[in-house]
């Protein structure tokens, strides 16, 4: 997903300053591209991941141990069943997707195969670093709040989490 997101800001300008720098790799022009692509490719990331995982719906069926409330589980089971079909319909047509689009670009753009594998290691690096300053902020408040013994530190925290 985050190979093909960064080569979907390939635009005729970056390509004429691909063209003019002789495919050197600026790191700082190409900062706001990866930030986009990762910011992009964490969403759907988290829209596939929401239909991949059930386990509430099973929580909820441990639940219902009584025999009156088979109609429940039933729901429940339905629930699980289709998220886990949407979630393979969705899945192969993004990939179907990304397959065509990526032998696209590559069959069209040869010279800049390299320039777009540095752009996507440099994103995916980049994908990598930002959840620890993203898990980090919360933290020093809540470490913060327990020492002063805050409840308006450790709910402002607690807010921070959901973010």
């Amino acid at each position: 997903m985050s190979y093909t997101l960064n080569a979907m800001f390939y635009s005729e300008t970056l390509m004429h300053k691909i063209y003019i720098e002789s495919g050197k790799f600026n790191f700082l022009y190409q900062i706001p591209q990866m930030i986009y692509s990762s910011l992009i490719s964490s969403f759907l990331n988290t829209i596939i991941r929401s239909l991949g995982l059930y386990q509430k719906n099973i929580i909820k069926i441990k639940k219902f141990k009584m025999e009156k409330m088979e109609n429940k589980k039933k729901k429940e089971l339905k629930k699980i069943k289709f998220k886990v079909l949407l979630f393979f319909i969705i899945s192969y047509i993004f990939v179907i997707f990304f397959w065509v689009y990526l032998g696209s670009f590559c069959a069209v753009y040869k010279n800049t195969q390299v320039h777009l594998l540095k752009e996507v290691l440099s994103s995916i690096a980049f994908s990598f670093i930002l959840p620890f300053f993203i898990y980090l902020i919360p933290g020093i408040f809540r470490i913060s709040a327990l020492k002063k013994e805050s409840s308006i530190l450790y709910k402002f925290s607690k807010i921070l989490q959901l973010i």
